[in-house]
């Protein structure tokens, strides 16, 4: 008797997620299409190539069925696939240009990444934001080149002064030379070379948390919206 209700309570579970994991993907394909006309067609071309491919070779092996089988699973994976990465560059260009897109992106990313947001800011919604990972200590400005880079250059002195041999690095967001695009920050942060172990992050970022105090040069005014878009 017990072993039966908790059956139907796994099963109750796992319909429960696969509803929303369906509702989530299906609002995804909305919103995404709507921002990309291109997607469906996309989506049915990496179908296709990806039901083609694992059936005639199946079929060939004299596997047909295992073919069918197969390739209906590797067309849905790369149809799937290709919604996730035009839907995160439709996601992007919906914030790109906005105060605090360029945190967005950093606060999605998975693994040892601590993100401290607005670290520095001017009134005139300039932000550098703090991010302690592998690569070290990354400072990510955003806003007006000429004024993030001062901003930068400050923050990277004060944080060099407690990092010590930590690497530094700074990044300056946007779409003017010398910065680095918003829907190319994820790669340019991968692609940084690995200078801290992952268990000594933690220890790193709360040292620099002394930096967070009145040492920062507030300016008059709000702090401008920095919440992460949904």
């Amino acid at each position: 008797m017990h072993a039966t209700a908790y059956h139907h309570f796994m099963a109750s579970r796992f319909r429960d997620r696969l509803g929303g994991r369906l509702r989530q993907i299906g609002l995804t394909f909305q919103q995404t299409r709507a921002a990309d006309p291109r997607l469906v067609s996309y989506m049915l071309i990496a179908a296709l190539v990806g039901l083609a491919v694992p059936l005639l070779v199946l079929t060939y092996l004299g596997a047909p069925i295992v073919g069918v089988i197969s390739g209906l699973a590797t067309a849905a994976a790369a149809a799937m696939l290709i919604l996730g990465i035009r839907g995160q560059r439709a996601a992007i260009a919906r914030i790109e240009g906005q105060p605090g897109a360029a945190l967005a992106v950093v606060q999605s990313l998975r693994g040892a990444w601590k993100v401290t947001p607005a670290v520095a800011f001017s009134g005139k919604q300039d932000l550098v934001h703090r991010v302690v990972g592998r690569p070290g200590v990354v400072l990510i400005g955003e806003g007006r080149r000429a004024r993030v880079k001062a901003l930068l250059r400050q923050e990277a002195r004060k944080t060099a002064r407690i990092s010590g041999d930590v690497p530094v690095h700074e990044i300056n967001v946007g779409t003017a030379d010398g910065q680095v695009e918003l829907a190319q920050l994820r790669v340019h942060l991968m692609k940084l070379p690995r200078a801290v172990k992952t268990k000594e992050i933690g220890a790193l970022e709360r040292r620099l948390a002394a930096l967070g105090g009145s040492d920062l040069p507030i300016p008059k005014g709000p702090l401008p919206n920095i919440r992460r878009p949904r």
